[in-house]
């Protein structure tokens, strides 16, 4: 079973679907505030749906498969 099949995690972007109309899977990203669960398409970042930043990917990557993170409400 792949991350994003984990029956008890989030594959999808919320915030991504809701504001943007957009069905992405969540991913592990990265900006200069470290590294956070969100969305892109081929044209970039569209929405960051995690609350916290995580210090590495292997953090963020944890953080998505064991649900110890906070979905963001609004972007």
């Amino acid at each position: 079973m792949t991350e994003s099949q984990h029956p008890q995690t989030p594959a999808h972007g919320l915030l991504a679907r809701q504001y943007c109309n957009k069905y992405l899977p969540l991913q592990v990203l990265q900006s200069r505030a470290g590294y956070y669960l969100g969305t892109c398409d081929q044209d970039g970042p569209v929405s960051r749906e995690s609350e916290e930043y995580f210090l590495t990917a292997d953090q963020a990557r944890a953080a998505h498969r064991s649900r110890a993170w906070t979905q963001r409400m609004e972007p």
